[in-house]
């Protein structure tokens, strides 16, 4: 038997004009946590994407355990011992946990007999692998470290002896990270191969043996985890020196652009925002910190008009807001500018053109329109110019937004919201999915913003984020406002506590 799970050679993929992946060969040790990593659109969900039978290579040869396979499509790659949990993660909400590991092997007609087995096999791998989650559990109502052991688990189910996980803790809290990490290992202990793909580079030397790194479709480098450090896997990812550190000056903070008093929301069973007060200054960076799904979500949702609330008041701008929702054109007129958490859900449609995305909220404005008709030729010329600007790669504002990868959908995004003259800028998880070169780039771009006066709400689940670029930072706890700190001031462990519900007083 083969030392190597995986060997790829010579894989070779074309987009139409985007070269996607150059004569990759890459060959990932059995039993091994291998790391891959790469700017955004580098080519390595693709190259996996070969692997697990979505794309077909147009020159290459893939070898599992030392044997050739032919993977057409998922159910070769299934078959042949490799699963795959992607970023976005393929469970059906409204289903069981059980309901969705059995979703395309129930085990035959009677599908009773084959709930049992499956009931029995899941309790055995749940043992096995200390991977227990409720089978009758309601997937939506699970929260997303556990929906993400739920896809472990169904790749488990059917035979996975190679694991890819796709960007894994983009989502998950660090709690739910070291969790993760912690079931990797023991995955690993078992003989199962795992490739790592993610922008993190701690992680990456948290958590892996080796990691190649790719540039442009092309490997660059492939390194023992232990001989490297974040500096240069960096560079070799950007192919130039990265700066981990950013040159902020004192805010010079002005009026009161957004003012909000006492904004309650209701949820199925409790309140989603809790009596909610604060102030956001011009020519400031007010971070809001919290786990995710402690309300955060529902703020920009509520201040960007999108949905209502029950009571409180918002004043944007001198003008208050209505509680109804349904009102995110009114809110952009008056001055506010959003870049949504979710940006497949609100600030795309993948089916739309580069052009398309880049008017989307802005379309009856110059330089996108004139009249009551788009000027398509000044349409396309704009997305061009935001394009280079932020630059989004490839440079095609004819490309399908859907096509772009994640991180330059999320550049195409910001340059189509920093670009106007809007006064207040609601910034939703700004480097999720992004590279570190891209974070780089948009922290600089949002401290520009600042610097010149615009006033800034950003939501990050990234603790070290909002430190970095907040003036102040509000900490959210079930809904509620756990306390309003000088950033200057504050540290993780203080953020930290004030994050798990502990009161300000006995925090600080």
């Amino acid at each position: 038997m083969s030392d190597f799970a995986i060997e790829l050679r010579g894989i070779d993929k074309r987009f139409g004009a985007v070269h996607a992946n150059k004569n990759i060969s890459l060959a990932v040790p059995r039993g091994t946590i291998f790391g891959l990593v790469g700017e955004n659109g580098a080519g390595k969900s693709t190259l996996m994407s070969i692997l697990y039978g979505f794309y077909q290579a147009d020159h290459g040869d893939v070898f599992i355990s030392g044997q050739r396979q032919q993977i057409n499509g998922p159910k070769d790659a299934i078959a042949a011992g490799i699963g795959m949990v992607f970023q976005h993660l393929k469970l059906v909400p409204n289903m069981s946990v059980l309901d969705n590991l059995m979703l395309g092997n129930e085990g035959g007609f009677v599908l009773k007999r084959g709930r049992e087995a499956a009931r029995n096999l899941l309790e055995e791998l749940a043992l096995e692998h200390g991977l227990s989650v409720d089978p009758d559990a309601i997937v939506q109502e699970l929260p997303l470290g556990l929906q993400q052991r739920v896809e472990i688990l169904k790749q488990l189910y059917r035979g996975a002896k190679i694991l890819i996980l796709d960007e894994p803790t983009d989502v998950l809290t660090p709690q739910e990270t070291d969790e993760l990490f912690q079931i990797l290992k023991d995955l690993q202990s078992r003989g199962v191969t795992i490739v790592f793909i993610t922008h993190k580079l701690n992680e990456i030397l948290a958590a892996t043996s080796q990691v190649a790194v790719i540039r442009r479709g092309e490997v660059v480098g492939l390194l023992n985890t232990s001989d490297t450090n974040e500096q240069q896997l960096a560079d070799l990812m950007v192919g130039r020196s990265v700066s981990f550190k950013i040159s902020k000056t004192k805010s010079k903070s002005g009026p009161v652009h957004l003012s909000v008093h006492n904004l309650t929301k209701q949820g199925v069973s409790r309140p989603v925002l809790n009596d909610i007060s604060f102030e956001l200054r011009s020519g400031e960076i007010l971070g809001v910190a919290g786990i995710a799904g402690n309300g955060q979500t529902e703020l920009l949702e509520v201040l960007s008009g999108i949905s209502s609330f029950d009571r409180g008041e918002i004043s944007l701008l001198g003008t208050q807001m209505s509680p109804l929702g349904g009102r995110a054109r009114e809110v952009r007129a008056a001055g506010l500018s959003h870049v949504p958490e979710d940006r497949h859900k609100f600030a795309m449609v993948e089916s739309f053109s580069a052009t398309e995305v880049s008017a989307l909220g802005y379309q009856d404005r110059k330089p996108f329109s004139s009249g009551a008709w788009m000027t398509w030729e000044t349409a396309r010329a704009e997305t061009e110019r935001l394009q280079e600007q932020f630059d989004v790669r490839p440079r095609n504002p004819e490309l399908l937004s859907g096509s772009f990868s994640g991180g330059n959908q999320q550049k195409l995004i910001l340059s189509r919201e920093l670009s106007k003259e809007a006064e207040v800028l609601l910034v939703g998880q700004p480097t999720r999915g992004v590279d570190v070169g891209a974070i780089e780039f948009i922290h600089e771009r949002l401290l520009e913003q600042r610097d010149a006066g615009k006033a800034i709400l950003l939501v990050s689940v990234e603790l070290e984020e909002v430190l970095k670029l907040s003036d102040r930072i509000l900490v959210m706890f079930e809904g509620r406002v756990m306390g309003l700190l000088d950033a200057k001031d504050a540290s993780e462990q203080q953020i930290g506590l004030l994050m798990a519900g502990t009161e300000l007083e006995e925090a600080a």
